[in-house]
């Protein structure tokens, strides 16, 4: 793995924290400090993703980004202290790929950098597979036939009956089941109390599925009625 990422951010403490930890992962980092000297280095150098934070002097992370998509598609994760809601989603819809908010966990974001990685570099193998035998949701596909589900690409090992579970609810989006009714289409027999037994299981597909599965994008739960499986929106 030497895949080149650049990291901007006017606090040099955090470029060097980021720096050092995607360096044990097998990157090679890039370092800017604003805006405009992120440009130059695109300018020069084979980027393959960016690390973006918002507030910074000369060019701000927004600003800078807007210009870099208006030349190059590769993935950007925006790194910012703001957390409101209203700020991740105007950074998504400025075009980042995905939004972290700081103070980050380090694992954390190394699995989000390494899943926009697979994201863009598998795409073209990606659209290869689709061949009307597949559900998609975001980063997940999951392929009927072969009863196996994909997140970015890769297979993730589920047991038969994390299987089962991942089947309904890949197949039924957005629909919230009750745990007795997950334990009784999954499980085959009648519930009793089964609210602990689904829950170890749903936990346990987090773990697999979630790029950070204390915060689920995926496998949501309704409180007092059960869980979903949310509809993220996908290009496929």
């Amino acid at each position: 793995m030497n895949e080149c990422v650049l990291v901007v951010d006017d606090d040099r403490e955090i470029v060097k924290a980021i720096a050092l930890l995607l360096g044990k992962e097998g990157y090679q980092v890039l370092k800017a400090y604003d805006g405009m000297e992120a440009l130059d280095i695109l300018a020069q150098q084979p980027v393959r993703l960016i690390i973006m934070d918002v507030m910074m002097p000369r060019l701000d992370g927004l600003s800078a980004m807007m210009k870099i998509r208006e030349r190059k598609n590769l993935p950007i994760i925006v790194l910012s202290a703001k957390t409101e809601e209203t700020d991740k989603v105007l950074g998504l819809s400025m075009g980042a790929d995905d939004y972290v908010s700081k103070p980050f966990n380090p694992a954390e974001l190394a699995a989000r950098v390494r899943s926009q990685l697979r994201r863009y570099t598998l795409l073209g193998d990606i659209n290869a597979w689709h061949d009307g035998d597949e559900i998609w949701n975001g980063r997940l596909c999951y392929r009927l036939r072969e009863h196996t589900l994909y997140a970015d690409g890769e297979p993730v090992k589920l047991t038969a009956t994390e299987t089962k579970i991942v089947d309904l609810f890949m197949r039924n989006r957005g629909r919230v089941f009750p745990a007795e009714e997950i334990y009784q289409r999954v499980w085959e027999e009648p519930s009793f109390a089964p609210e602990n037994t689904v829950m170890v299981h749903i936990r346990h597909i987090r773990e697999k599925i979630e790029l950070n599965p204390r915060e689920p994008e995926y496998l949501k739960v309704v409180w007092g009625i059960g869980y979903k499986m949310e509809k993220i929106k996908t290009d496929h």
